[in-house]
């Protein structure tokens, strides 16, 4: 195959799509999302079949349980995905809004109105669920998408494309608007995320080697987080019932995810109570503990020394690092200095200290008594997500319709020229 030919070709028909979406109404679009609902719905057990194959193979190939997990696609999962399309449809359409009106003194009366980017290259690994999350986030916000999936989930991400393409014939849409690459070559990435004449935005969602190479060799403008190194603080003001909820939670629940908790500061005043407490929850369920010299002793001998990188690392596995701080000037140094700027929280009951965490915790997700795991676009009623932003140009934290959108100056006049 000719890859510079193939992905120009998917990059004219990208952009000739994106100009026919744009003018879709909003009910077109909408039927087009119910009927990628009801495809993906009618077609579950065929696209569990189709992951199933990927998984065997990634397994004969030695991938890591993280990787596995990220893979597997359930009947759960697909109907989650057919119910994030459905959500998606729910949601006011922010293509068109106009807003911010002021009459100048000319006369003329300036606006602003939300348009759509163009066309999105959506570069993932595993996670067979970002096919049908992008292509419906997409497609509500009036842009056409390019989608090069990882060679570990072909199977299931021609699967699900083809239940989408099914929902945009259905609707009467070009079937170019959603387009997933049907090669595992790598030189498709190095296409992709240079083509400028047909490419608008890319956002990479993998590990920190993927969305490294793409930051580095894009001319393309993109959205990322590079890594997902998350923390729970529990303060000396804490209800140490509800943090030990929401630490628990933040670990445990799922060890694969960016908004995973990676790092447990808690204040010297309660951790002789709460570190005993949470670390035979963490033990119970298989969790390595790596500590500060305080947490060590404290915990005991269960407890690996932390070393440097230990506050860096995003271990997307059963691992926790625990330390004991003095203050939460202590805390929010930690966090600002060690974390990735993706989802931080604090448990307390002091109004005072929440406000400070809230306004001084520089991430894009910053929480008060909840756990990091509600940092997603499901959760945050996006419908789904694209991806997380930890830059702050032009979108943060989960990026949903109105991050996919941009908004151009519009002018009314009635006859007005300038002097």
């Amino acid at each position: 195959m000719d890859i510079h030919a193939y992905m120009q070709t998917l990059g004219r028909a990208a952009r000739t799509a994106s100009r026919e979406l744009a003018k879709a109404d909003t009910q077109q679009k909408n039927r087009a999302l119910h009927a990628i609902a009801d495809a993906l719905t009618r077609e579950a057990d065929a696209l569990v079949a189709a992951n199933q194959a990927d998984l065997a193979a990634a397994r004969d190939a030695g991938l890591e349980p993280a990787m596995l997990d990220r893979l597997t696609l359930s009947a759960t999962g697909v109907a989650q995905m057919a119910e994030g399309l459905r959500q998606i449809a729910a949601l006011p359409d922010p293509v068109g809004e106009m807003g911010e009106f002021a009459y100048r003194p000319s006369g003329i009366q300036l606006g602003k109105m939300r348009v759509p980017l163009g066309v999105i290259g959506i570069i993932y690994e595993a996670r067979p669920n970002v096919t049908a999350d992008a292509a419906g986030l997409c497609l509500k916000s009036g842009n056409a998408c390019i989608l090069r999936g990882g060679s570990e989930a072909i199977r299931s991400n021609q699967a699900i494309a083809a239940c989408v393409h099914e929902g945009l014939r259905e609707a009467g849409l070009p079937e170019g608007a959603v387009q997933v690459i049907n090669t595992t070559d790598r030189a498709t990435v190095g296409e992709l995320v240079t083509m400028t004449e047909y490419v608008d935005v890319i956002v990479p969602r993998g590990g920190k080697g993927l969305i490294a190479r793409v930051s580095a060799e894009a001319r393309v403008p993109v959205i990322k987080h590079l890594d997902g190194n998350c923390h729970v603080y529990v303060d000396v003001d804490a209800d140490l019932v509800k943090a030990g909820r929401i630490a628990d939670n933040a670990k445990t629940q799922r060890y694969g995810t960016c908004n995973t908790m990676e790092t447990l500061l808690v204040h010297h005043t309660v951790a002789v109570a709460f570190l005993p407490v949470i670390s035979a929850i963490y033990l119970s369920k298989g969790v390595e503990l790596r500590g500060c010299p305080r947490a060590q002793e404290i915990i005991g001998a269960q407890v690996k020394p932390a070393s440097e990188d230990d506050w860096f690392t995003e271990y997307a596995a059963p691992i926790v690092a625990l330390k004991v701080v003095d203050s939460l000037d202590e805390a929010i140094n930690h966090i600002n200095h060690y974390g990735s700027h993706h989802t931080d929280a604090i448990v307390t009951e002091n109004y005072t200290t929440a406000r400070r965490f809230l306004r001084e915790v520089d991430s894009s997700s910053v929480m008060v008594n909840a756990s990091t795991r509600f940092a997603d676009g499901f959760e945050y009623g996006l419908g789904a997500e694209i991806g997380i932003s930890t830059d702050k140009i032009h979108a943060r934290g989960p990026v949903g319709l109105h991050g996919l959108t941009s908004q151009k100056w519009i002018v009314l006049g009635d006859g007005q020229v300038r002097g």
